[in-house]
């Protein structure tokens, strides 16, 4: 049997604010980074744009697995919920609440080795009116060879509420 690999050419979600939702959270285990070792967590969005071939825009974003007040991920949450974290809270934190909560994420392009990605550099509360829900074509990693995969169903009470329930 062969396997081919072909290269594609990437087209990075476009620039400016976006509604999206949440599709996956994925525990990446110790990396190793300038910093030396640290355990990372990739969060994985799907925009409200779409590709040329219909398909909804992913992003991500890599974060070190830390709810510390100066951590990126506990700045990110706190302005995605629009709410401090309780003492309780920050004792333990489920990331798999995340999945199916929709948001806004502002999209800024940055060109590596001349290729222009997308990356996102602030999340925030969904904007009432225009909540995103998930198309349902991003398949979760936890997910990958199994039947019946889904993302999340998306709680249409989310619309109704002023806080988010995470």
């Amino acid at each position: 049997m062969s396997i081919l690999v072909s290269s594609k050419t990437y087209m990075p979600p476009p620039e400016g604010l976006h509604q999206a939702a949440c599709v996956d959270v994925v525990d990446l285990g110790m990396v190793d980074s300038q910093f030396g070792r640290k355990h990372r967590v990739r969060v994985y969005f799907e925009l409200d744009k779409q590709t040329e071939s219909g398909r909804s825009f992913i992003i991500s974003k890599t974060y070190t697995l830390s709810l510390h007040e100066k951590s990126t991920l506990h700045k990110d949450l706190r302005s995605w919920r629009s709410r401090a974290f309780s003492p309780d809270e920050l004792k333990g934190f489920d990331l798999e609440k995340l999945v199916g909560v929709p948001c806004q994420l502002f999209v800024n392009h940055v060109e590596r080795d001349g290729t222009v990605y997308g990356n996102v550099t602030a999340i925030m509360k969904a904007e009432k009116g225009k909540v995103y829900q998930a198309s349902g074509q991003y398949q979760r990693a936890r997910n990958y060879g199994t039947e019946n995969q889904e993302v999340a169903d998306f709680d249409d009470s989310i619309q109704q509420e002023d806080t988010i329930p995470f």
